[in-house]
């Protein structure tokens, strides 16, 4: 059950390519990662280009203005999937909408299915609804 957030800079997307990211990444989710076909949690925030801070951490990365943050948080993925998600997101960002390399960063945070509640107020997965 991932849910993404998506973090760019305002103004340095079209409202198209930035739905052509989400497209993309819901996408590889799907393929690599063993996402649900029919489970889509994404948030996109925009931000003054002073909101977001990125130094290389000393790897010699130079950012642009199209820097992008996808920060999946999600349950119990293995090594090898994590790392396919990272390969599949790079290239076809990439290949897709145009996202350098060396402008995409990608988190993932673990959570448990008692992490949730879909609506009501009701944890879903403790009460058998999901």
């Amino acid at each position: 059950m991932p849910l993404v957030k998506i973090d760019l800079i305002k103004g340095a997307r079209t409202p198209e390519e930035i739905r052509k990211i989400a497209d993309v990444t819901q996408d590889v989710l799907i393929e690599k990662f063993a996402a649900p076909k029919r489970v889509r949690y994404q948030i996109i925030t925009q931000h003054e280009p002073y909101e977001m801070i990125c130094q290389d951490t000393g790897l010699g990365i130079e950012r642009s203005d199209k820097l992008l943050f996808v920060h999946v948080f999600q349950q119990g993925r293995k090594k090898d999937q994590k790392e396919a998600l990272y390969a599949g997101l790079a290239e076809q960002l990439g290949k897709q909408c145009g996202v350098r390399g060396e402008d995409l960063i990608i988190s993932l945070s673990e959570n448990t299915k008692e992490d949730w509640s879909f609506g009501f107020g009701r944890a879903q997965f403790n009460t058998g609804e999901l």
